[in-house]
């Protein structure tokens, strides 16, 4: 189980790693395995959907059970496969890189991390540089 402090650590090492490398305001979200928040940070000047954006990212990771950039490359080979999961999920997937999925060192699903708000491979390397940085194994679909 990821506890609240895990996941404040997560997100919290992601945005000093997003200011390191001056990217855009960027939200920040972790998911427990089940898909419910367990932490949500908004920069100052982020746009108004980037939570939803975030969390549709590391919700698509939970659902389909690989990280954003699998996802991302599954959809441009099958976007007909992807409208779809959109609208069965009632547009809560994003197949996007910027998604991860968080595991321990066992491969134990614990949740997952999404970042929105820079372009889609900085938001990955903020999210996997958040998991690695609480000494989890972050699973992007490499």
């Amino acid at each position: 189980m990821l506890s609240l402090s895990q996941a404040s650590e997560i997100v919290d090492a992601a945005l000093r790693k997003a200011r390191e490398l001056e990217l855009r305001s960027l939200t920040v979200t972790v998911l427990d395995p089940g898909g419910h928040p367990i932490v949500v940070k908004r920069e100052d000047g982020a746009g108004i959907l980037r939570p939803q954006i975030a969390h549709a990212k590391a919700w698509g990771c939970l659902g389909t059970g690989q990280g954003g950039a699998a996802g991302a490359r599954h959809a441009t080979r099958d976007p007909a496969f992807f409208a779809a999961l959109a609208a069965i999920s009632d547009g809560r997937v994003a197949s996007s890189r910027g998604g991860v999925l968080i595991r321990d060192a066992e491969g134990a699903l614990l949740g997952a991390i999404g970042v929105s708000g820079d372009r889609p491979e900085n938001d990955e390397t903020v999210a996997v540089a958040g998991v690695e940085k609480a000494g989890l194994v972050a699973d992007a679909g490499q």
